[in-house]
């Protein structure tokens, strides 16, 4: 009985065809219906298709009843127009059914066509049955004079004749006039704001042809150059196309740049937001290849910024499981919300790792950014690490006990093109030796067997079956065989698997176990290896560290105000035996672990840690109290404030002008700076008479115009290692999408991540007594194959005297140096080196040397003078005063007088010299006859402590 009641009655007959014709879909108890009209019924019936229907219908209605009236014409072909009207609501109730929302485009251009092919119909129609009045035109002639018409041709071949058809003709050319314009303005709007949005990405090219998302809160030219010149740097990845999706509308620049030819047909612009799927629809997520989630760094609220990239994050994920993502992220903290990535980049990370760094390996920024940049040529290439078929890990220098097998990775160092470096065999294989023996358990060979050779062009491998089953490696020559002589002559016998001498070359790996004096016993109990008890956020990764046994209390860690523990209130009080290391940084954020553990870590002797300062604010007082007359190094963190300005590039400012401040105030003090913008860099340590540094600016604009992303690399304070800019690291990301180890190997030579039995990055000095080796190549050997220690680059330091037409002796001082005996030899060879000097002002503050002999000189003709001084001659004197106080003096004056006030020594100011004449840079696996220089720092890829003290058997020097 239940099934019966809540059956549903069928619907009555008598309701069906009612229903279909007045829309009632009610049902009532009773047969009335109620119908109410709600409008102006004129409004209807004046309507243009009311009145077509009117004018095509009722004339045939008529002649039933009136059979005279058949003869009459009727316009049957303004039936067009009802037609039209039809398709449109047609069209429409086809898209709400199918629930499309995006067809504003394919309606309006539909609308078109049908308006313009009315037209013509219409005209041509109406001007054939007028002119059979008179010239008796055809269907086709009438066609051709409306299309000439329309087209505003006009060939004059055919017109109408009679006043009706030329009436009709101006009727059409109104109505043309009026409709045609409103039909254009629409389509340009919509055609205009479709540009804005960029769109959709077509379904059957996502699924045809390979694309990546960029995913971005606002895009600016420099990060879409960078994007673009590392993604397509790699051959694999030309056919590829880049949709980019953000929220913002495209500025002109990135709008100009996206119409060259170049990006036109490879970059697709889409204007939407990644947490609505319509927008991740319209850029086919679920077809991408990758998805890279950048966050934009130049926002005031990091954090901010970082919480709109994990929603991002999350929203792609949850849209497409299966697209690989590669995320930026600023904040360490933020890291684990993103874990799931395929890579992730923390900006905090590597930034202060690569600072901290810098103040032990100097430039180790840009041996890191040269290294992860892409670049073009053919040279040798460098070993530097190894991993395992079975382990997921990177191995940097795993030591010379490691044995290569078949399926094992290596990494090299190498300038692309990637494939003129490979394993080939020598003639031995055409003889018809077996290729397989060379990957023979037996046969296996030790790393630095394969990295000692490095500088022959031939690597022989160590092999101990007899020769004729040896095999050997080679770099690939132009006809594919033959050999080469050896560049470089070998420094000694290669050492075989059983004796190894893998210690340091300068220092001994068990300096921390010997003994120490009394006075450094102390010193040396407090420390301890372990691990920091306190992680300061989620995800941070474990690195052993030099640790005090107890932890200091928080009232001593004040270094300007003293307790009850110390009294000491500046850094001379400390009485520090190695120089500071300052960090000047708006806050002490969780980012600053990773500049201290690098610092710290289990693998730096203990005598050889430096003290690092924090220095929240940077005027003059806070300066000299934290000691910067005594500090080795001064790291200037680029201000959070600061990141945003109203006018591009000036988010530096004031940045940059208070490192220039400290440039000149202490001249000797190492200042590795951040900046927001890498184009900056050309402003730090300005010398606006420089002849050299315009030299190399003129050389930077033709890099630039030629589309190189490293045209900053001609910068001198970029190639000493004197300034950073983060944004270079973005091609870390961008990279990984190929080389998927990038990120891998950049932290564990940066020291944020640490894998057993694998090495790390330091550096060595060459001495006077280290200079027989002459050549990097010969030195590359004696590393390799005594200390089990990869050298991966060079960085030297050159002295360098300004041109000459900066340097102009003062007009206002007038001195016959004839009258000088000690200078009377040497005045043609000063006057050669200043016979193009310009006889304007210049600045005298950048040449001390000139300026001392100048000083000299005055000083001796003043005490030649014994006659009374004259007038002239009190004047003169004068000017001397003046030009003898410097501008040096004056700044050193100002800094000892602002040190006496806050009661602090000046002892160690006076001892601070002028090493601004000098140039460094950076070289990375160069060439192996390279010759080595007094006082160039080698950087070395060391293996661990803990391994080198278990294979040591002797300690040998170079």
């Amino acid at each position: 009985m239940g099934e019966v009641d809540s059956e549903v009655p069928p619907l009555p007959p008598r309701y069906r065809f009612r229903d279909l014709l007045l829309g009632d879909q009610s049902f009532h108890n009773d047969d009335r219906v109620q119908v109410e009209f709600y409008g102006n019924i004129w409004e209807q019936i004046f309507q243009v298709s009311f009145l077509l229907e009117m004018i095509n219908t009722v004339p045939f209605i008529i002649t039933i009843f009136w059979p005279p009236l058949r003869n009459i014409f009727v316009p049957v072909f303004l039936n067009c127009w009802l037609a039209k009207c039809a398709l449109e609501n047609m069209i429409n109730d086809l898209h709400r059914a199918i629930q499309r929302t995006h067809s504003a485009m394919f309606n309006q251009v539909l609308i078109l066509i049908c308006t313009l092919l009315c037209l013509v119909f219409t005209g041509a129609c109406g001007i054939q049955h007028l002119e059979r009045a008179g010239k008796n035109l055809s269907l086709f002639d009438a066609l051709y004079f409306c299309i000439v018409t329309f087209s505003t041709v006009g060939y004059g071949d055919v017109t109408p004749q009679i006043w009706p058809s030329q009436l009709l003709v101006v009727i059409m050319i109104c109505v043309a006039l009026v409709v045609l314009p409103l039909q254009f303005e629409e389509l340009a709007y919509l055609w205009m704001e479709r540009q804005k949005s960029g769109g959709n990405y077509s379904r059957h090219r996502a699924q045809t042809e390979k694309h990546v998302v960029l995913c971005v809160s606002s895009i600016k030219i420099d990060l879409l150059m960078d994007f673009l010149n590392e993604f397509y740097a790699h051959p694999r990845l030309q056919d590829y196309y880049v949709v980019i999706l953000c929220p913002t509308e495209m500025d002109i620049q990135v709008r100009r740049v996206l119409q060259i030819p170049l990006w036109s047909q490879r970059v697709i612009y889409l204007q939407g937001s990644a947490l609505k799927d319509q927008d991740l629809m319209r850029a086919k997520m679920d077809d991408a290849e990758a998805c890279f989630i950048l966050s934009s760094r130049n926002e005031v609220d990091r954090t901010a910024a970082d919480h709109q990239t994990i929603l991002r994050a999350w929203a792609v994920k949850d849209f497409a499981p299966n697209c690989p993502l590669y995320v930026q992220i600023l904040k360490p903290e933020n890291k684990f919300h993103v874990k799931f990535a395929d890579q992730v980049v923390c900006e905090e990370e590597f930034k202060y790792a690569m600072l901290a760094l810098n103040c032990v390996c100097p430039a180790t920024s840009t041996l890191v950014t040269l290294l992860v940049h892409t670049s073009r040529g053919q040279y040798g290439v460098c070993l530097i690490g190894v991993k395992r078929e079975d382990n997921k890990s990177i191995l940097l220098n795993p030591g010379p006990r490691h044995i290569m097998a078949s399926t094992d990775t290596c990494y090299y160092i190498n300038i692309t093109k990637e494939e003129n470096s490979a394993f080939i065999f020598k003639q031995e294989e055409s003889k018809g030796v077996p290729v397989g023996g060379l990957y023979d358990a037996p046969s296996r060979l030790p790393v630095h067997s394969i990295i000692a050779s490095m500088g022959t062009v031939a690597m022989d491998l160590q092999n101990p079956e007899p020769a004729e089953n040896s095999c050997k490696l080679a770099l690939p020559t132009e006809n594919g065989g033959g050999s080469r002589r050896p560049s470089i002559a070998p420094v000694l016998e290669l050492a075989d698997s059983s004796a190894i001498l893998p210690c340091d070359l300068l220092t001994d790996p068990l300096e921390d176990e010997t003994p120490h004096s009394e006075e450094e016993g102390f010193l040396v109990q407090e420390y301890v290896k372990g691990y920091p008890p306190n992680s300061p956020y989620i995800g941070s990764s474990p690195t052993l560290c030099h640790l005090l046994q107890q932890k200091a209390p928080f009232c001593c860690l004040r270094l300007d105000k003293g307790c009850k523990h110390n009294s000491f209130e500046d850094a001379k009080a400390y009485g520090f035996k190695n120089k500071l290391i300052i960090v000047s940084a708006e806050t002490a954020g969780n980012g600053l672990y990773n500049f201290i553990v690098p610092l710290r870590a289990y693998y730096r002797p203990r005598k050889e840690l430096n003290p690092i300062v924090l220095l929240l604010d940077n005027p003059l007082d806070n300066l000299l109290q934290c000691g910067i007359i005594y500090a080795d190094n001064l790291v200037v963190v680029d201000k959070e404030s600061t990141m945003s300005a109203e006018e591009d590039y000036m988010a530096d400012a004031k940045t940059i002008v208070n490192v220039q401040t400290m440039f000149r105030l202490f001249p000797s003090l190492s200042i590795i700076t951040e900046l927001t913008h890498p184009s900056n860099m050309r402003f730090m340590q300005f010398r606006a008479k420089d002849c050299y540094s315009l030299a190399l600016s003129k050389l930077e604009k033709i890099e630039r115009d030629k589309g190189s992303n490293l045209a900053f690399m001609f910068r001198l304070p970029f190639a000493a290692g004197r300034v950073f800019s983060i944004s270079m690291l973005d091609t870390l990301l961008y990279q990984s999408f190929v080389k998927d180890y990038m990120i891998a190997i950049a932290r564990l030579l940066l020291g944020l991540d640490t894998t057993p039995g694998s090495g790390y990055l330091c550096a060595i000095k060459v001495t006077e007594e280290d200079l027989w080796i002459r050549t990097y190549g010969r030195l590359f050997q004696k590393l390799c194959s005594s200390s089990a220690e990869i050298p991966i680059g060079i960085y030297r330091t050159e002295s360098h005297m300004f041109s000459s037409s900066e340097v102009r002796v003062s007009s206002q001082v007038s001195i016959n140096v004839d009258d000088c005996d000690d200078t009377r030899d040497r005045r043609e060879s000063w006057k050669e080196k200043t016979a193009h000097r310009n006889s304007t002002g210049s600045d005298q503050s950048e040449h001390p040397l000139l300026r001392k002999k100048s000083m000299q000189w005055a000083r001796r003709l003043s005490r030649k003078s014994a006659k009374p001084p004259s007038r002239t001659e009190r004047i003169t004197q004068q000017r001397l005063n003046l030009y003898r106080r410097s501008e040096r003096q004056e700044l050193s004056e100002l800094v000892k007088n602002r040190m006496k006030h806050l009661g602090l020594p000046t002892a160690g100011y006076d001892e601070m010299n002028d090493h601004q004449n000098t140039l460094s840079y950076v070289l990375i696996n160069p060439p192996p006859d390279t010759i080595l220089e007094l006082n160039d720092i080698v950087y070395v890829s060391v293996l661990n402590s803990s391994d080198r003290m278990k294979q040591c058997v002797d300690e040998t020097h170079l």
